[in-house]
């Protein structure tokens, strides 16, 4: 039976429901506050040695569950923009990972099962691991060899002081940031023009 429909009532016929402008300028100043006080405690050192592992990569393998997996597959199609060979893991054309290569994964707790698995898959394989996460202690980062600390609550962290947002959202929303700020530096480094770039978009969209 819905919470909702137990405890909020019915609005009469003819009776607006709309959400108050008010309240949707208030949570978005909310999410941009927060997303630049977390954003501005990753370290950059950490993050220049995550986009040094990106560059020095023959291959680059991108992986994550959930949100922050469709955060990474944005990343990947970034790299590949940038001329890069990128490959999302689960999907049926990606090869097996090799030495030379690097996995690129994210998991705010650094426990997902999957994640923790293929990251010491890689790193069996001789490939380099490097990772974003919100716990330096955990599996994903003992087996990684770059680690971005994203200092966001994990999506079991209800409640919590350090984020007003539901579920993870400020891990993803900064893990976003992050991975267009590595773009960024790469692209600068590449000094290749936006038009060849874009000479490498989907077209067959």
């Amino acid at each position: 039976m819905s919470v909702i429909t137990d405890t909020v009532p019915a609005a009469p016929a003819g009776t607006s429901t709309a959400v108050p402008a008010a309240s949707v300028t208030r949570n978005q100043l909310l999410v941009l506050d927060e997303i630049q006080r977390t954003a501005a405690r990753v370290d950059p050192e950490q993050v220049a040695a995550l986009a040094s592992e990106i560059k020095d990569a023959e291959r680059i393998f991108v992986t994550g569950a959930g949100r922050s997996g469709l955060v990474l597959k944005m990343a990947a199609m970034r790299l590949m923009h940038l001329g890069l060979t990128v490959h999302v893991v689960g999907e049926t054309t990606a090869p097996a990972i090799r030495a030379g290569d690097v996995l690129l994964a994210a998991s705010g707790s650094g426990t997902t099962s999957s994640v923790v698995k293929a990251a010491q898959t890689a790193a069996a394989q001789g490939a380099r691991v490097a990772v974003y996460t919100t716990n330096p202690g955990s599996p994903l980062a003992e087996a990684a060899s770059a680690v971005v600390v994203i200092p966001g609550v994990q999506k079991t962290d209800h409640g919590s002081a350090a984020s007003r947002q539901y579920s993870g959202s400020l891990f993803e929303q900064v893990l976003f940031t992050t991975t267009e700020a590595v773009f960024q530096s790469l692209w600068e480094e590449d000094a290749a023009a936006a038009e060849d770039l874009w000479l490498r978009h989907a077209n067959l969209e």
